[in-house]
């Protein structure tokens, strides 16, 4: 038995290779050779020129394309984004400070730097960076742990620690251009752990709200809710500060949505106090808190309230990274590079398709993981895109990312002036604000219900991803949708399944405003359109494209097979599709000469053809094969293997056709590199190939043909003609057989008569005449070389 080495000499022997088939002349069409793509050519495409990467720098830095034309109409709706969204920052900052087991001022760091740095990179004008929810739990799981672990270490230190390494490892991914990675995520995925992250921070919130004492937030959500449960009774005065917080942020913004339906005119106006209703709603309970507690002795405070902030960046230090903090919380970091990526880059596309732009994902990691380098300078902890504010940011009528310096400003005054302030804000109204900010994230039924339509697999996922992280943790969510979500592409690649392909007549019609169909009548002019728009169609044989199941499909011709892939064609899923292929032609087709197949000693073990095939009666009706046509529309490239199975598979049926061959032709192949490989495996020609001074025969030359365009075009030519499109080359009669699906279309009468009326070229190389242009091509090629066999 042959080894798989010697296999593949002998099936990319450059008898295939080299020899191209020989050319027509052709007297009233240019000729084209097609010539194969090189590695040297490769390389070249891959190496930027110096022209490229000037560019590339120059796209670093996105702020100098438009900073030269920053006017002051631009300048005004800054403002207003601008201090809009530092008044929601500022009290969502500190709040998320605590889901990180951080002191608040350290979300004040982080919310600075985010908007202060981002806008020299952004290639979003709407994206807001800064602590979100989602990051700060998974901050916070990072610090807990860290303290179990190197317990002399303090948490800020191992957060900012955090900020760095993830920084760096996006910043690189970044400047390597690797945006793209960012697609292998889908949004079921997204969805998923958004709404089980979201679960998992309101659950650990409401202990806070209702002041009740001893819960274990660190563990699962589903724990964590039965405990609280558990602790009701024990809700302290807390309590109170913590609903009424939560119940007023949703009636301001309940009363505002609706006002702003009955009165559209005053619509902006309701947006604007919707907008600031968690500033409103958190200086209004920290008067309160002030009003309780500052007759009370600091010992004897009547809520639990955040306390001392220090004034300015007192934590301002360069960041400590040793091996030790890495180790603590290496195992986080792959969900916590995650968490950073999809939020900000979903965010940012999303509403660049709301806005009409185009974000540039890798350039908005690099500016993601300058952030999170620069930040920890100052005290920040990781930050990402934050969607509630990126929302207001968008609707307060942002112009630019300028926008983030005005915020920043406003962050920065909080923390050089109102620090004292902060004294008094009750933990009970910053966990309403966290909850009520988190809930916009939880999916809602309607979108389940949305995804059930368009991809009942898919709805799996999501609940996979929800389910793991309330029973587990966040980051065991984040790994567990995007494993199934990886399998299941995995899963559609392997077992992809392709069709075969009848064809079938269709026409063009066009219904009237009164319900009548255009094209059916008898109406001479009419038919004359319906003729026009006659056309071949190719539809799955079993109609499971959703195809009207009463259409009658055919095969084009007896022993000739169409067969279209359906996901690409490579190593995964290349055994799959040819032994589909082959077991319906073993099934639908007679061999062709029984007497070739040896005595029964000689044949395999398991070769059906019966014992005595003198005795054994034929069927007749059946088909011997004459010719596979191969759809290669949804193929890009193909690898080794895939092209050794095409071999094997020819090598197969060649002996089944025996003494005959097959004929192989691919149609729609996109790519150049495709056709390389399929040469090199020796497809594209005529086989067997002709020996030196041997006659061609009745062998035919079918080729698509096209304007050249220009001044040369052959536009009014065709039109005056006829219906100009297929050019044929007959060794011997030149004409095209006519059948009952396939008119007469490959006669001279196809190009315009006179040579100098028009210029025509040929679409694809005749050097490969296997390598069709369409279907339609492929199988009259197909056909008329089948009809001429004896």
């Amino acid at each position: 038995m042959a080894s798989i080495k010697e296999r593949l000499q002998q099936a990319f022997d450059s008898q295939h290779y080299d020899a191209d088939d020989d050319i027509p002349s052709i007297s009233n069409a240019d000729l084209f050779i097609e010539r194969e793509p090189t590695v040297a050519e490769f390389i070249q495409e891959i190496t930027p020129s110096w022209q490229a990467i000037g560019r590339y720098i120059y796209n670093l830095f996105p702020f100098i394309q438009w900073i030269g034309k920053y006017n002051g109409i631009w300048l005004i709706g800054d403002l207003v984004a601008g201090i809009t969204v530092g008044a929601v920052v500022v009290p969502q900052s500190m709040a998320y400070a605590m889901l990180a087991q951080l002191p608040v001022e350290y979300g004040l760091y982080s919310s600075f730097m985010g908007v202060l740095i981002y806008w020299f990179f952004a290639t979003s004008k709407d994206i807001t960076i800064g602590p979100v929810a989602v990051m700060s739990q998974v901050t916070g799981n990072v610090v807990l742990h860290a303290k179990d672990t190197i317990p002399h270490i303090e948490g800020h230190v191992v957060a900012s620690a955090l900020a760095i390494i993830s920084g760096a490892i996006i910043c690189f991914m970044g400047l390597a251009r690797l945006g793209w990675i960012v697609e292998i995520i889908p949004l079921p995925a997204i969805c998923a752990f958004m709404t089980g992250s979201g679960v998992n921070i309101i659950a650990g919130q409401v202990s806070k709200l209702m002041g009740i004492p001893k819960i274990n937030t660190r563990n699962a959500p589903y724990r964590v809710i039965i405990d609280t449960l558990k602790g009701l009774p024990h809700s302290s005065i807390d309590a109170a500060l913590g609903l009424t917080s939560l119940a007023m942020l949703y009636i301001i913004r309940g009363f505002c949505t609706h006002m702003a339906k009955k009165q559209p005119h005053r619509a902006k106006t309701y947006f604007f106090i919707s907008t600031l209703r968690t500033a409103f709603v958190i200086l209004l309970y920290t008067a309160i808190s002030a009003a309780v507690n500052v007759p009370r002795h600091k010992k004897n405070l009547k809520f639990s309230l955040i306390k001392d902030v220090p004034r300015g960046f007192q934590h301002a230090a360069a960041p400590t990274v040793t091996i030790e903090i890495i180790k603590a919380f290496a195992s986080e970091l792959p969900a916590a590079i995650i968490v950073m990526l999809i939020e900000h880059i979903s965010i940012s596309k999303s509403f660049g398709r709301v806005n009409n732009y185009v974000i540039d994902p890798s350039q908005e990691l690099v500016a993601i993981g300058v952030s999170n380098l620069l930040g920890p300078f100052l005290g920040a902890y990781p930050a990402t895109g934050s969607f509630s504010r990126t929302a207001i940011k968008s609707k307060a009528g942002v112009r630019t990312p300028f926008a983030g310096v005005i915020t920043a400003v406003v962050v920065l005054l909080a923390v050089y002036a109102l620090t004292s302030v902060f004294y008094y804000i009750p933990n009970a109204a910053l966990a309403g604000v966290i909850i009520h900010a988190v809930g916009d994230v939880i999916t809602p039924p309607k979108v389940i219900l949305q995804f059930w339509r368009v991809s009942p697999l898919e709805v799996i996922i999501f609940l996979a991803g929800v389910l793991v992280t309330i029973f587990s943790t966040i980051e065991d969510g984040i790994y567990t949708t995007v494993s199934v979500s990886f399998a299941v592409v995995i899963w559609r690649l392997f077992l992809s399944r392709g069709r075969f392909l009848g064809v079938a007549r269709i026409r063009t019609v066009v219904t009237s405003p009164n319900g009548s169909v255009t094209g059916l009548g008898s109406d001479e002019g009419v038919a004359d359109d319906l003729n026009k728009s006659s056309r071949t169609g190719f539809l799955p044989l079993d109609h499971e494209d959703g195809s009207n199941p009463r259409i009658d499909l055919q095969r084009p011709y007896p022993g000739i097979y169409v067969y279209r892939f359906a996901e690409g064609f490579n190593y995964p899923n290349a055994t799959r599709y040819l032994n589909h292929l082959t077991e319906t032609i073993f099934k639908e087709t007679r061999r062709t000469d029984l007497t070739l197949v040896g005595k029964i000693g000689d044949r395999a073990w398991n070769d059906p053809t019966p014992r005595n095939v003198e005795k054994e009666a034929v069927d007749d009706n059946k088909p011997i094969l004459k010719a596979i046509v191969l759809d290669f529309s949804t193929v890009n490239n193909i690898d080794v293997t895939a092209a050794q199975a095409l071999i094997d598979v020819r090598n197969q049926l060649d002996r089944y056709a025996a003494p005959g061959t097959v004929d192989w032709h691919f149609a729609h192949i996109e790519n150049r590199w495709t056709k390389r490989a399929l040469a090199a495996a020796g497809f594209g020609y005529r086989s067997p190939k002709l020996r030196a001074g041997e006659n061609p025969g009745q062998w035919k030359t079918i080729f698509s043909i096209a304007d050249l365009g220009g001044s040369d075009s052959a536009a009014k030519a065709a039109a005056l003609e006829g219906k100009a499109g297929r050019g044929s080359y007959d060794i011997e009669s030149k004409q095209v057989p006519d059948s009952e699906i396939w008119p007469a279309s490959g006669s001279e009468n196809d190009v315009p008569s006179n040579p100098g009326s028009a210029r025509l070229v040929a679409v694809h190389g005749l050097n490969r005449p296997y390598f069709h242009f369409d279907l339609q091509e492929a199988v009259e090629a197909a056909i008329a070389n089948a009809e001429r066999r004896p």
